[in-house]
């Protein structure tokens, strides 16, 4: 199953220090994100702020179910990935997940 890569990557990223979690922490990120990852039950304002980002980062955004299972951490509704590899392989993932 691809979601359990996904989870790996996202592993790898947060500790590396590279996987801002939160809309609050990708807000306040200096230089350049390569993927936002966010989740699909997330609220219209928030869909809207992400958006925001997605535009101001100029990069790809995938959404995905229970990205709080995915990242560990509580309540998170959008991660941000720094790191180009693990991004790409985010993608990678995401797309050969899908029917």
């Amino acid at each position: 199953m691809q979601r359990n890569k996904i989870k790996t990557y996202l592993g790898f990223a947060r500790r590396a220090g590279k996987l801002p979690l939160g809309v609050n922490a990708a807000k306040c990120v200096r230089g350049r994100v390569y993927l936002l990852v966010a989740d699909s039950g997330a609220s219209p304002n928030t869909k809207k702020e992400i958006e925001n980002l997605k535009n101001r980062f100029s990069c790809p955004l995938i959404e995905v179910d229970g990205l709080e299972e995915l990242t560990g951490k509580p309540l998170c509704k959008l991660a941000a990935v720094r790191e180009e590899h693990l991004a790409q392989a985010v993608l990678g993932a995401a797309e050969a997940d899908r029917p």
